[in-house]
């Protein structure tokens, strides 16, 4: 751990400077408080780093929870060891291509009877909000069990004991993107009616005790409930995939958690809104999600509780290539040696994700050896994506 300055402390020991200058532009807003952690994944964000932990008193940065409210992790440890899997790992990999809706613009077509479920509990949540998601996305409905595009994935992956373990990262898709954009707007327009100089406009905030905060926080609520259950109905898929391939899964055990989001906390004898972009909470005892990049580990882990990091710890590997540079680095050859023994989609689509593309995730488990205790290691046998 290394202290930049009074109110930023880093855990990256892979840091461009690009993303340092960002964080300590961040970490002099007047409200943070104590200290902005910044997590062993840093990377350049909108506004504010991704990987960091930003702790504030009265006031929120809407672009400091990030765009995809919600975005997480899910997990689910079966029965079945990877001996017992027989039949071909292809057939599986294309039913779930074909149960969940992929890609950007990728939404249902219907509702399954379990997604109407959770569509109504979103829709009574909402009410009670007095709020109504349509403003934001006509079809938000058919949003619910869809994956997207970029770094969500769904995965078949096996632990160091061979116990199967299915695995996807995906957050509130479209609607908590707009939801999201929306208030990143309304705390710009904020801040430049009070006069406000900003040292970037990202960092535009949101006044606690304001109408326009209680309403930011009501329906990020909502994006961040929106995310879990849209998880939890792409694992139903994928388990219902798996048991028609192989036969019936035990939940042996699930974890489900965010990795974008605000919450009340108390540290340092105060409570603050503390806004995890990017990071996962780490308290003692809590048990969370670290994955690597397609082609490489992922970790089960439980939390330490550091409280210089604010009971946080990095949400995966962390950008070391922008898109657009990772496609003018590496080749589709390059994907396909990197992703050897894994069942995947075969396509340069995915060469923006290419493991090299991310900082080594092994480093980044090292650099977090104060915060998380490792429980499993996790490598995947299929993994999907969508372009």
């Amino acid at each position: 751990m290394e202290r930049i300055n009074e109110r930023l402390y880093n855990w990256a020991s892979i840091l461009d400077d690009g993303t340092r200058r960002q964080a300590e532009m961040t970490s002099q807003m007047p409200f943070i408080y104590p200290h902005l952690a910044l997590m062993p994944d840093a990377h350049l964000g909108k506004g504010a780093t991704v990987g960091s932990v930003i702790p504030t008193l009265g006031a929120i940065m809407p672009a400091a929870v990030g765009v995809d409210i919600g975005c997480g992790m899910i997990a689910v440890r079966t029965q079945y060891h990877r001996e017992e899997l027989t039949g071909r790992l292809s057939t599986l990999r294309i039913a779930i291509e074909q149960a969940i809706p992929l890609s950007a613009g990728g939404y249902n077509k219907r509702l399954t009877s379990s997604a109407e479920q959770r569509v109504e509990e979103l829709a009574k949540l909402a009410s009670t909000m007095d709020f109504d998601p349509a403003t934001y996305a006509a079809n938000w409905e058919l949003q619910l069990g869809s994956l997207g595009s970029g770094n969500h994935f769904i995965e078949v992956t096996v632990d160091e004991n061979g116990m199967v373990w299915l695995f996807l990262h995906s957050g509130s898709r479209g609607v908590g993107n707009k939801i999201a954009t929306w208030h990143i707007a309304v705390a710009q327009e904020q801040t430049a009616k009070r006069g406000v100089e900003l040292p970037h406009r990202d960092l535009a905030y949101l006044e606690e005790g304001t109408d326009e905060f209680d309403t930011y926080i009501r329906q990020l609520r909502w994006a961040q409930t929106f995310a879990r259950l849209n998880r939890e109905e792409m694992m139903d898929r994928v388990v219902a995939c798996f048991e028609e391939w192989h036969g019936p899964v035990q939940r042996v055990e699930t974890i489900n958690c965010h990795h974008n989001y605000t919450e009340r906390e108390t540290h340092f004898g105060k409570e603050v809104w503390l806004s995890r972009k990017g990071a996962i909470n780490a308290a003692v005892g809590v048990p969370g999600l670290i994955p690597g990049s397609m082609g490489t580990a992922s970790y089960v882990v439980v939390g330490k509780g550091n409280p210089m990091s604010l009971h946080s710890a990095p949400h995966g590997a962390g950008r070391q290539y922008s898109r657009s540079a990772a496609r003018r680095t590496f080749t589709r050859e390059q994907l396909r040696q990197a992703m050897v023994g894994i069942e995947y989609r075969d396509t340069d689509a995915f060469i923006d994700e290419i493991p090299q593309a991310y900082k080594p995730v092994d480093q980044v488990m090292a650099d977090a050896a104060d915060l998380v205790e490792v429980r499993h290691t996790l490598r995947q046998i299929v993994n999907v994506k969508g372009d």
